[in-house]
């Protein structure tokens, strides 16, 4: 609908005609003519078929849009960049799916340096780019999020706004990728001495944000504890794909290598990525854990069953002790009789092989991970 003509045209007489012809068919963009949706919704119920229509677009479409209700008709189903496995850079030989039912991990080294993941952490999912070079992989990404910065937050929010303003709340929000950056803190981060922007107005560029599927913060997990101490509900800081992030901070995967610290954090947001894909296609979701006392857990996986695996993310090998103790620490923590045990704590890395320790801690290679 954004790029042909004579679609938005038929689709502004009577938008019944785009949808007519073979099916399933897919009409891209479809919110640029919103009556589509209705149409759709009485055209699966006069067919009583499943599978008629695919309606993609890059912004989640306003509430008024679908007022009257897809439920029965229509299902959605959040699409996202490429993980290492289906990028070709992963070996897929651990199974998130295979963890989840508390089987031990074994593999061997995928082969991925930190180098690598440097490399993949800049560049990205992005179907489209696979293939160019570094360099232009890079400039690829920096120019979509300058459109998205210039164009597409002032469309889905259908007023006016600062593209400046816009492109340095994103470079806050690259600053603080994988913490629990509040609201003020961007705010006061973004807007400098001179210009602070509101918090109401960052929140509202968070929200056009979370709508153009630029960003997705992870939720807190809030499991029944055995002791008293207060949870935190604070979601952590994500772009959709971290790539997103290095192109904010204009920068490279050689001068990331320099900057371990910023690296691992980046690292902790491409794990991230690469657990919401594999726990979605098995109807699990990702959140974190973070209490009064500072105990933090990067991921928590949980099934919709109520299973649920507890990860740390390191991206040096000589972190890995230090994880899987905060793990014991954690797992002591929680009430399994209400929640059940886990089914695999487990420490995520950079490199090395799969292998269960023996007090039971996993570690597993990113590049080693498929569904």
């Amino acid at each position: 609908m954004d790029v042909d003509a004579q679609a938005r045209l038929a689709a502004d007489a009577d938008p019944g005609l785009v949808l007519a012809g073979p099916t399933p068919r897919l009409i891209d963009e479809w919110q640029i003519e919103p009556r589509i949706w209705d149409h759709v919704r009485r055209a699966v119920d006069d067919r009583s078929r499943p599978g008629q229509f695919i309606l993609t677009g890059s912004a989640v479409p306003p509430d008024d849009i679908t007022r009257h209700s897809g439920a029965g008709r229509l299902t959605r189903l959040r699409m996202r960049p490429m993980t290492l496995y289906e990028s070709g850079r992963g070996s897929g030989a651990v199974s998130l799916a295979a963890l989840l039912r508390g089987e031990p991990p074994a593999a061997p080294d995928p082969g991925l340096t930190v180098a690598d993941l440097a490399e993949e952490v800049a560049l990205g999912g992005w179907p489209g780019f696979r293939g160019l070079t570094t360099s232009q992989g890079l400039s690829a990404v920096r120019d979509y999020l300058v459109e998205v910065q210039r164009v597409d937050v002032e469309r889905v929010e259908g007023r006016r706004r600062d593209p400046d303003r816009v492109a340095r709340l994103v470079r806050s929000l690259a600053r603080n990728v994988a913490t629990y950056a509040a609201a003020t803190t961007l705010a006061a981060d973004t807007g400098g001495a001179d210009n602070p922007l509101k918090d109401d107005t960052v929140r509202e560029y968070l929200a056009a944000l979370e709508r153009l599927m630029i960003v997705e913060d992870q939720p807190a997990w809030a499991p029944r504890m055995r002791s008293r101490g207060a949870l935190r509900s604070a979601a952590k800081r994500h772009f959709v794909d971290p790539s997103l992030a290095v192109a904010a901070l204009d920068t490279t995967p050689e001068r990331l290598l320099g900057d371990l610290e910023t690296l691992g954090f980046l690292f902790e947001s491409l794990v991230v990525r690469d657990l919401r894909v594999y726990a979605q296609a098995g109807d699990a979701r990702v959140l974190q854990f973070r209490d009064a006392t500072g105990l933090e857990v990067d991921a928590v996986v949980e099934s919709r069953a109520g299973t649920w695996m507890a990860f740390e993310v390191k991206l040096g090998g000589g972190q890995i002790e230090a994880a899987a103790q905060t793990l014991l620490r954690f797992a002591a923590k929680v009430d399994t009789e209400h929640t059940g045990p886990p089914a695999t704590l487990g420490v995520i890395v950079a490199s090395g092989y799969a292998y269960r320790r023996p007090d039971g801690i996993d570690v597993i290679p990113i590049g080693a991970l498929r569904p």
